[in-house]
């Protein structure tokens, strides 16, 4: 007997089994078929992704469909279309010696019409994506009132993108009697609420520690400057010759960016975000699935669902709000008992975020140096070697060699593998010689740790070196919040990522800093700098330890934009603005307002730094 049949599944199953090459079940099958086939109760299963979530129900659910009815019985959610596809296609593979099951996958991006067609000629099972699903029970092209079981597959995700409102709409509709079948990475205070309302007495199983991340998976962070991400992201990359990770950033903007430096460095990579159209999405996940695409740089919604065998790395570029964000980024990798590594790349005020993220996955993070450029390019040399002493020979070029041998004729076989090698490498050597140290050394100029006044001078003049603290007219009443006005501030004044730090947004003014050096560059930007025709000043603050470090507030967009939405005051003649921010200016020593505090409240739940 295998252990498969030892879990109580039918022949039918096994036989399917034995197709997809299965040997052994891992942790959550052997826990989960046994309960899910002997009675009739709802579940809830914490396991990481990657760890074989989808045949731990899917086999028992097939088992339990019945195949002579054309009534829907099964109801699979997922998060994205790639996971409602991807779910799809195992479970059409693993019912393949089951006669008149039927599995159609709903998600949008797809004509309605068609779908509406398939579950019409008799879907025994749906795997839907919830803003579709809603939608077809709305047009009542879909009958979910006498489903026997209803799956929710990678729960966490669907709540962290927004899902809550319809599951529960869906779920309304389905009958109280079912079995409900709750698969989640992480247990967060929304899926709990959902396991409440809608489950009864559910039993729990748990892979690995409640929350935690995947024990195959290594995690590692680099400290670099705030500039230096960019420059780090690549060195890591030439130090992984033959890495196939995926790179998580913040935002849209900043994915595509590093992106396109990436290929315009040479590297075979890509963008994935929610500005692309579904077509441009598919081409790039193919691409990526055939591993034309080594480095593929996707936002966090963007990445839901992603299931690509063997990726080496995962590399948080910045890191996520949550914490579980975290645990879905790195479980990416080190899936299927195969191991895997996580980098993250922060500046020295940002450690403190890493002591958090270890408390919550209960794992340690290992402090790794960014290689230096002589590393790097004996790490590029030895693979090359590797590469030319692997390469199988073409016999196409054997009526070439004649010609090829007479013009080598003469070099001795040291000098003609120092010319191979040299001409593969001379164009890296050139980039990394003499390339500087990018690791961060306490130097009181990294981001959130440098010093407001480092040369003693006085508020109000523009020193040369150090960190410098600004005063700008605008804030919350404007519809900013600490993340939207540094971007405005970024792409108004044409600076990175990470040039402009210590933002701080107050009702109706701000504060921020940069590094003294782009000081001329911000206030000439800021001269008779205009929007929707209101003046926008900016002074250097006259108290440089005005302000604190602003907390993004309730509301708050992670992607930017903010403008000159809603209300505001103003609007008129520049001397008016010029007065009102000399008056605010005298204030900027004295205590926060009353309502500072009631904004802090209003911080967004979940965030933990």
């Amino acid at each position: 007997m295998t252990k498969f049949e030892a879990l109580g599944l039918q022949k039918s199953l096994l036989d399917a089994v034995a197709d997809l090459g299965f040997e052994t079940p891992s942790e959550v099958q052997e826990k989960a078929i046994p309960i899910l086939l002997e009675s009739e109760t709802d579940l809830v299963a914490l396991a990481q992704t990657g760890t074989g979530k989808t045949a731990a129900f899917g086999f028992p659910l097939i088992q339990k469909i019945d195949s002579n009815s054309r009534t829907t019985q099964g109801l699979i959610l997922s998060p994205t279309r790639e996971l409602c596809l991807q779910i799809t296609k195992e479970m059409q593979a693993y019912s393949k010696y089951e006669r008149n099951i039927n599995v159609v996958a709903i998600y949008g991006g797809a004509s309605i019409t068609d779908q509406a067609r398939q579950i019409k000629r008799g879907a025994q099972i749906i795997v839907a994506t919830p803003g579709r699903m809603k939608d077809m029970i709305s047009r009542r092209l879909v009958d979910i009132s006498k489903i026997d079981y209803c799956i929710l597959d990678e729960a966490d995700e669907m709540l962290n993108m927004g899902f809550m409102e319809d599951i529960k709409d869906i779920l309304s509709n389905t009958p109280n009697e079912k079995s409900t079948w709750l698969f989640s990475a992480t247990m967060p205070r929304e899926v709990s609420v959902i396991a409440k309302k809608f489950m009864h007495s559910p039993q729990e199983i748990t892979v690995g520690a409640k929350n935690s991340g995947a024990s195959t998976v290594q995690h590692e962070y680099y400290v670099v400057g705030g500039r230096d991400r960019y420059p780090a992201l690549k060195r890591l990359a030439d130090t992984n010759p033959d890495i196939f990770s995926v790179i998580f950033c913040r935002t849209k903007r900043d994915t595509q960016k590093v992106a396109e430096n990436l290929i315009e460095d040479g590297y075979n990579a890509g963008a994935l975000h929610g500005d692309l159209s579904q077509n441009q999405r598919d081409l790039v996940m193919n691409s990526f699935r055939k591993r034309q695409i080594q480095m593929l740089v996707a936002t966090d919604v963007a990445a839901r669902g992603i299931d690509v065998d063997d990726i080496t790395h995962v590399i948080n570029y910045q890191l996520p709000d949550e914490i579980e964000t975290y645990t879905h980024r790195s479980g990416r990798t080190g899936r299927a008992g195969k191991s895997g590594i996580s980098m993250v790349l922060i500046t020295r005020s940002e450690q403190r975020k890493i002591r958090a993220i270890e408390g919550k996955i209960n794992q340690k993070f290992e402090l790794k140096k960014v290689p230096s450029g002589s590393e790097i390019c004996g790490i590029q040399l030895h693979h090359l070697a590797n590469k030319i002493k692997d390469t199988e020979t073409n016999s196409d070029i054997d009526s070439y060699l004649p010609a090829i041998n007479e013009i080598l004729e003469g070099i001795d076989r040291e000098e003609l593998i120092k010319k191979l090698i040299s001409a593969e490498f001379t164009r890296f050597s050139n980039y990394y010689n003499k390339s500087k140290d990018l690791n961060s050394s306490d130097n009181g100029r990294e981001r959130g740790e440098r010093s407001e006044r480092s040369d003693g001078r006085r508020g109000g003049e523009t020193p040369t070196s150090g960190s410098v603290r600004y005063f700008i007219n605008i804030g919350e009443k404007d519809s900013y919040d600490w993340m939207s006005l540094k971007d405005f501030i970024r792409d108004t004044v044409g600076l990175d990522q990470d040039d402009v730090f210590k933002v701080d947004v107050k009702e109706s003014f701000s504060f921020f800093n940069t590094d003294a050096a782009v000081t001329e560059k911000i206030l000439s930007t800021f001269t008779e700098f205009k929007v929707d025709g209101r003046f926008v000043n900016v002074e250097v603050s006259k108290n440089p330890g005005g302000g604190g470090g602003g907390k993004r507030r309730s509301g708050g967009s992670s992607f930017g934009g903010g403008g000159f939405k809603g209300k505001r005051n103003g609007g008129g003649r520049r001397d008016d603005d010029r007065g009102a921010s000399k008056g605010r200016s005298r204030e900027r020593g004295k205590s926060e307002s009353p309502n500072s505090g009631k904004r802090r409240s209003q911080q967004r739940k979940g965030d933990f730094f």
